[in-house]
């Protein structure tokens, strides 16, 4: 079937629709990953955009269960240059085509990706529609325009559970299918409670923490701080998420009032979050940061680690009390900020994603560091 992007500057491009048939709305942006596609869909950051992957290769080794972040995909749309029409991977449980069919997401392929990604470079992160059955170009353009901004859109709320939940190690086991504990874990080391906010968590976050130990307690985003302390936790996990963070006001007035009570640990949505709550400013970046390839350098170690991003807001640097914080890390890419930590008080975040899934591993040690924060707490 055919299918067309429109943005909402009128820029077209017409090409071949797989998955579900239909329109998708969104806001538009490129991931410069080259695997890791079922994840990066099912990655609830994605939350009311269209994902444009630059790799030109997609969908060849299919989908399985275990890959996924969260229950279903919550990009709005997948654009790719080719897109395979079979699979060749042992692992792979269903085609890529069926997948997304399955989960009504629409795929448009067959188009020039370069010329989309460069055009998204030079002009930012634009709104658009795909479309299989509507070829009318300014009716798709007019519908690109519809949509709202992602500037003042608290989208954690959307993707939030609903209901607090536990994620132990048996469950971590039970998703992967090992017969072993998760590395770092010994059947004598005491666990550590974590309650983790989630504005959009990934599973392999939960995963990396039992690894280290933890059994997780996971809440809603609107969850009060005396909420969570009540549960007594030895640490608090700030997860990652789709939208603004300055419209997450509930959030922000959840961590200043758990400061200096409980060690915090905070990533990507959760950075901003946190920034926020120290009395800093957030901005949106013109096309945002999204692949499992940005050079990061650790400020304190002087090592630069490749990491994985999906993120459109950053923490301004000059707006942080250099007084209480310290920053930590920065993007090699263009100096955004990517980490911080509190001076005096149990707290460190940051902007890019150390569980990775998918991506490098480089930034791992970061659980194994919140880990030893609440275990240095607990003394």
């Amino acid at each position: 079937m055919q299918a067309t992007l429109a943005l909402e500057d009128g820029r077209i491009f017409a090409g071949e629709g797989y998955g579900a048939p239909g329109e998708a709305l969104g806001e538009v942006v490129f991931n410069t990953s080259l695997t890791g596609y079922q994840e990066i869909a099912t990655d609830p950051s994605y939350a009311g955009q269209i994902v444009v992957m630059t790799n030109p290769q997609i969908g060849n080794y299919g989908t399985n269960e275990a890959d996924n972040e969260a229950p279903k995909p919550y990009i709005e749309g997948l654009i790719v240059r080719e897109f395979s029409p079979v699979s060749s991977n042992w692992r792979s449980e269903r085609v890529t085509d069926e997948y997304m069919e399955r989960y009504k997401v629409p795929v448009l392929a067959e188009i020039d990706t370069r010329a989309l990604v460069r055009h998204l470079r030079t002009h930012g992160v634009m709104r658009g529609c795909i479309s299989t059955s509507d070829t009318n170009v300014e009716s798709l353009v007019a519908k690109a325009r519809s949509i709202r901004k992602m500037d003042g859109m608290d989208l954690a709320r959307v993707v939030s559970t609903p209901t607090a939940y536990s994620f132990a190690a048996e469950d971590s086991l039970a998703e992967t299918g090992n017969s072993l504990l998760p590395d770092n874990t010994s059947s004598d080391r005491s666990l550590l409670h974590v309650v983790a906010y989630d504005f959009g968590i990934k599973r392999n976050i939960l995963r990396m923490l039992t690894r280290e130990g933890c059994r997780v307690t996971v809440v809603p985003a609107e969850t009060r701080a005396d909420q969570v302390m009540e549960l007594k936790p030895d640490g608090v996990f700030l997860s990652n998420g789709p939208g603004d963070p300055e419209p997450v006001d509930y959030a922000v007035k959840a961590i200043r009032e758990m400061l200096g009570r409980v060690p915090i640990f905070g990533i990507c949505l959760g950075h901003q979050l946190t920034g926020l709550a120290l009395g800093g400013r957030t901005y949106k970046l013109k096309f945002g940061h999204h692949g499992g390839n940005h050079p990061v350098k650790n400020l304190r170690t002087g090592k630069v680690e490749i990491t994985a991003h999906n993120h459109n807001f950053a923490v301004d640097p000059e707006s942080m009390n250099a007084n209480d914080v310290d920053l930590t890390h920065v993007d090699l890419n263009d100096n955004t900020l990517e980490g911080l930590r509190h001076k005096s008080l149990p707290l460190f975040s940051v902007q890019y994603h150390p569980e990775a899934a998918p991506g490098p591993h480089d930034s791992n040690y970061l659980f194994h560091d919140f880990r030893k924060l609440m275990d240095e707490w607990k003394r």
